[in-house]
């Protein structure tokens, strides 16, 4: 990567900060708007196949939009493309509650998407340049607050929800309180920009081969999660016979399991390495799918679920950290890998959902499983993620001391 700074990076450990809350307000948003889910279904009286529909429009609109994200950085600058998308995205959120119709919605929904696929590659790129700064892993830790951010908003969400607040306002006041919490974050981000002479990468850029490899260990990661959020609570019911109450709380344990993993991530990552890391949480992840598979009551299948949390958690911040290492562009390379990874959490819950028709919703997390293990056999494609920052000549205590040092070209 050949990025450098028009300004120098006097206070890195507070960039750190700054960027940590931009994840943390881009999960906001999501846990948001899911909670208001169960509001607009009923506003417009959609069938669960029509809500189906809309609900694919946001990873339709990311997918889509990603690809411009490189060009966006290029042209803007590191700190001004996060401060435009994040409020961009922030702003979105109050745009599904106002929807008269299905297609609207639709159409509503897909804009949402397209900004947060673009926010989110935006800040991924910049969150890769500061670890470097650093001179340690920081990406598990920012995953990890975009995790928590959700679960916070989740639960202001869900008060509104229990006091029947119209989504129409309580959507368009949290955007704007986001928004306002954005500004001064991403002010204080570092202003990072390509080289002068580095040519311009095209309007909607392909991804580099090089990234699709990173983005096929994403996509393993990104299966289970999918899976896992979305029917462990349907898996405990129908094949374990758990209660209501104890499916219907399998989604909040199973996205803070994940949330606590990338917040400590990190230190893992720091000792072991990205490749072995993977391989662990491959190996992690693998015993959880076969505790699932064989579980026949709630006692064995919730930890199965536990573990496949804790060993996918750190993969996609992985993935990331190893796309930003890619060529001169990082934002392109991450935009190829969040864009496959991005797939796979699209079409997992409807390939669980497919083969479980077919065969077993046991049968299906057999599948998760073989992916988990798949972990194992690919991590050497993450090997570019590896903590190899010394090399670069800052040390991370110096990065932490030494003010007015610029990002060493990479």
């Amino acid at each position: 990567m050949t990025m450098t700074t028009l300004e120098p990076l006097a206070a890195p450990r507070r960039a750190r900060t700054s960027i940590a809350l931009v994840f943390g307000v881009h999960g906001a948003v999501s846990g948001t708007f899911v909670t208001r889910i169960p509001w607009i279904q009923d506003r417009l009286d959609l069938s669960p196949g029509q809500l189906g529909l809309a609900l694919v429009m946001p990873a339709i609109g990311s997918s889509l939009a990603m690809p411009l994200a490189g060009r966006f950085v290029h042209r803007h600058g590191g700190r001004a493309a996060v401060r435009g998308l994040v409020s961009l995205w922030c702003l979105a959120l109050a745009l599904p509650a106002l929807a008269p119709s299905l297609p609207v919605l639709c159409a509503l929904l897909l804009l949402y998407g397209a900004t947060a696929g673009m926010a989110d590659v935006a800040m991924n790129a910049q969150g890769v340049e500061i670890e470097q700064r650093l001179g340690r892993s920081i990406m598990s830790g920012l995953h990890g607050m975009w995790s928590a951010g959700g679960l916070v908003a989740s639960g202001f969400g869900i008060l509104a929800a229990h006091l029947d607040l119209d989504a129409r306002l309580q959507l368009a006041v949290t955007a704007l309180v986001l928004l306002a919490l954005a500004q001064p974050v991403c002010r204080v981000l570092p202003e990072l920009r390509a080289p002068e002479a580095a040519e311009a990468p095209p309007h909607f850029a392909l991804p580099p081969r090089s990234s699709l490899v990173i983005g096929l260990v994403g996509f393993c990661a990104v299966f289970g999660e999918g899976a896992s959020m979305d029917w462990s609570g349907v898996y405990l019911r129908d094949v374990t016979g758990s209660s209501a109450t104890v499916a219907a709380a399998s989604y909040t344990a199973f996205a803070l399991t994940m949330a606590v993993s990338r917040l400590a991530g990190d230190a893992v990552i720091r000792r072991l390495g990205a490749v072995r890391t993977t391989r662990l949480g491959g190996a992690v992840a693998t015993v959880g799918g076969v505790l699932v598979v064989a579980a026949d009551h709630p006692a064995l299948a919730i930890p199965g679920f536990a573990l496949i949390g804790v060993g996918i958690a750190v993969i996609v911040p992985l993935a990331f950290a190893a796309a930003g290492r890619i060529g001169n562009n990082p934002s392109q390379a991450i935009a190829g890998v969040a864009t496959v990874t991005y797939t796979s959490g699209l079409v997992a819950p409807a390939v669980i959902g497919a083969l479980a028709q077919a065969t077993s919703l046991t049968v299906s997390f057999g599948l998760v499983t073989l992916l988990a293990f798949a972990l194992l056999l690919s991590a050497g494609a993450l090997r570019r993620a590896e903590p190899d920052f010394p090399a670069a000549g800052v040390s991370a205590a110096a990065a932490e001391s030494t003010p007015g040092q610029n990002l060493p070209a990479r």
